[in-house]
């Protein structure tokens, strides 16, 4: 019997940025990949810094309108797991065979420097566990180390919301305090992006799983589905 592959996602508990605009998690970078694994016959609990019911990105909800989003918000079995959403603390990686860090802006404002997110990340890491994150998750990833202390993204490759985006999208970096794509690079890793803005792009590099933007979200869940399933 094949065994059912378990899958923790977190998401921020950020509901402003630095400068008390409204943040929150980005809905497709969570709908969509919710619904690959679901769908994959995986099982899925969520984690926040706080808790249940972390906050949604508003915009992203007005942006986003597919099918999957719009049943996101409504499905009974989504809420009830927001209502059970574990907090960081409470969570135990031994008991899941990968982690996904749901995007939006609130991640580079929490995840970045929670502590119990930093032990979190590197207990799935040196457990060999698939550590995955899409457009600004990767930010949660920044304190994350291995075995021999080194961060998590020294020599690999990734992506994420690149510069060029940010700067597109007229978001300054005072709103959130770093942008991504620099951040990781001084941590040692190797950016890399797609040739055009929004453009899905999904780097994979050993057991580190990354998405650009919310274009990515669904492609990267279903190759982390892919790969799992090979397990």
């Amino acid at each position: 019997m094949t065994k059912t592959s378990k899958i923790l996602m977190v998401f921020t508990s950020a509901a402003t940025t630095e400068t008390g605009k409204p943040a929150g998690y980005y809905l497709p970078e969570a709908a969509h990949p919710y619904y690959s694994f679901v769908q994959a016959g995986f099982h899925v609990d969520f984690a926040s810094p706080n808790g249940p019911h972390p906050p949604v990105s508003k915009g992203s909800v007005e942006d986003f309108k597919d099918d999957e989003s719009v049943k996101f918000l409504q499905d009974p079995d989504v809420t009830n797991k927001f209502s059970k959403c574990k907090t960081l603390s409470d969570v135990n990686p031994s008991e899941y065979d990968a982690v996904f860090y749901v995007g939006g802006h609130g991640p580079v404002i929490d995840l970045s420097k929670d502590p119990k997110n930093a032990e979190l990340v590197s207990a799935f890491w040196k457990s060999d566990k698939l550590v995955a994150a899409v457009c600004h998750g990767p930010a949660a990833l920044v304190q994350g180390k291995d075995s021999n202390g080194e961060s998590i993204f020294e020599g690999k490759r990734f992506t994420g919301f690149s510069n060029a985006e940010e700067k597109a999208y007229g978001f300054p970096v005072e709103e959130i305090g770093f942008w991504l794509e620099d951040r990781i690079t001084e941590l040692g890793g190797k950016f890399e992006s797609a040739d055009e803005l929004l453009q899905s792009h999904v780097v994979v590099d050993g057991k580190l799983y990354t998405g650009q933007n919310p274009a990515a979200a669904k492609p990267l869940a279903e190759r982390i589905v892919k790969d799992l399933k090979k397990q």
